[in-house]
């Protein structure tokens, strides 16, 4: 697995994926997710391993550098790093910027260890586990993969099914997948192919974005000043090790549920420490375990999300559809038989996981400061770049512009969910999976002749779909913190 990594190509393209994830990560309205959708038209004359390497480590950088702007600024350059603001900005406001950085960049790189060390261990286990599930168990597992994207309280519940329910209706166009007749295609024929993933991605994530910050309110921009050090000493990492351990598993364990996300990673991280703590009146105030907690968790789902990516072909956060996206423009079969096909592609990903965190670190405590000033530059000066990066991009997909006008569509559907409060997560993973659920269930009634009862007579088919049931039905009487001061 690390041997690939004595290649200095391999190295250099960890270098680039890390730096620039940090960059896009710390400038607020930039998001991973973007980042790589953009970066992939790139990678289409690129080796997979290489592919996948620099994309993996862009992943790794762009949650690490939320934390940033975050501290700096409270401005979260990532919604991971939302719980962050809580305690690192009055900190950094109080005239400890370092110390909340140094706090933020520590956390962050244990839980990405952590996880890494359950992806290497649980990725190969659970690839030869899933290779026992049939049809009707994968069909059951994307239903509990969109019932989580129901969210945490009753409003976030409502409205990520009926995200996810639009980005499933999104994915209908194009041909059946068991009859091979054309559907919903309106005889347009640049419709016979569906909405390719691509156009979508960019659309929804970049966009999208550009067009709410055109349409929104100018605000202004309140910096942190401080001249202390990024360093924390070794006393003060030993009064937070049960804090880290707890969060970072606490972080990869929500990381493997599909659809989930290091939002949710970091919310419960840190609600779990605060009602742990023995000054939990800390919280919100500038609390060193709060940003440990949230930053060991965000970066925890990072290798969380790549387990069931790699192992079942399912993806769990929003840039993991993006990742599988690559793996499938790339040639591989995402899932069980990738360790048997492309294995080396497994050891990239993997690798770079803990090459690209042990990077992260080294990065962000050197020159924190310097990124975080990007969050200056002019909307004048941004916009335009990235607007023209979107629209080669799209271009550049397949060299047609009914994929611009795909991405130009999803971009202003995008700008009115995020308008409506509709989370733009839930549609992707919606559209993503709405495919393979189809497919699945089309499979399993060929084999058993047109018969549904598989779905509740196999016990692991019944046990996911009684979990999807429980998800949707349970009501949750936890409160999130404020994050509006």
């Amino acid at each position: 697995m690390i041997e690939l990594f004595a290649s200095p190509t391999l190295l250099g393209l960890t270098l680039l994926g890390v730096f620039l994830g940090i960059t896009v990560g710390a400038v607020p309205g930039l998001t991973g997710t973007m980042l790589i959708a953009l970066a992939l038209p790139l990678t289409f004359t690129m080796e997979p391993v290489a592919a996948l390497v620099l994309l993996v480590a862009m992943y790794v950088g762009a949650v690490s550098g939320g934390l940033i702007s975050a501290t700096l600024l409270r401005m979260p350059g990532t919604p991971a790093a939302v719980m962050t603001t809580l305690d690192g900005y009055p900190m950094a406001r109080a005239g400890r910027p370092g110390r909340a950085l140094g706090l933020g960049i520590g956390a962050s790189l244990v839980g990405g260890l952590v996880s890494w060390l359950a992806l290497w261990q649980l990725s190969e286990p659970m690839a030869e586990w899933s290779t026992r599930l049939g049809p009707f168990e994968y069909f059951s597992l994307v239903i509990l993969a969109l019932a989580l994207l129901a969210g945490m309280g009753e409003s976030t519940r409502a409205r990520g099914l009926l995200a996810g329910g639009l980005g499933v209706l999104a994915a209908m166009p194009g041909v059946h997948p068991a009859t091979g007749e054309l559907r919903w295609t309106f005889d347009m024929t640049a419709l016979n192919e569906g909405f390719r993933l691509i156009p979508v991605l960019i659309g929804m994530f970049a966009i999208g974005k550009i067009l709410g910050d055109l349409t929104g309110a100018d605000g202004k921009v309140e910096q942190a000043k401080g001249e202390d050090g990024a360093w924390v000493p070794w006393k003060t990492w030993k009064t937070q090790a049960v804090n880290l351990l707890r969060s970072s598993g606490l972080g990869t364990l929500i990381g493997v549920l599909p659809g989930v996300g290091a939002n949710v990673g970091s919310l419960a991280a840190y609600m779990t420490a605060k009602r742990a703590s023995r000054t939990p009146e800390q919280f919100g105030k500038g609390s060193e375990e709060g940003i440990v907690a949230s930053e060991a968790a965000n970066n925890a789902t990072v290798g969380g999300a790549l387990i069931p990516l790699i192992a079942l072909g399912v993806p769990g956060s929003v840039i993991g559809a993006v990742l599988l996206g690559a793996l499938i423009v790339h040639g591989l079969q995402p899932g069980p038989l990738l360790f048997r096909q492309n294995p080396e592609a497994v050891y990239a990903i993997i690798g770079s996981v803990l090459v690209a965190n042990v990077m992260m670190s080294a990065l962000m405590l050197g020159g924190a400061r310097w990124i975080a000033r990007l969050s200056a530059v002019p909307q004048q000066v941004m916009m335009p770049v990235i607007t023209l990066c979107c629209l080669w991009g799209a271009y550049a997909l397949n060299g047609q512009l009914v994929d611009v006008v795909v991405m130009l569509a999803f971009g202003v559907i995008g700008w009115r969910m995020e308008k409506a409060k509709l989370p733009l997560a839930a549609f992707v993973i919606g559209f993503v999976l709405a495919p393979v659920a189809e497919e699945n269930l089309c499979a399993g009634l060929m084999a058993s002749g047109g018969s549904y009862a598989p779905l509740v007579t196999r016990p692991l088919s019944l046990v996911m779909l009684i979990g999807a049931a429980v998800l949707l039905l349970r009501k949750n009487n936890v409160s999130a913190p404020d994050t509006s001061s």
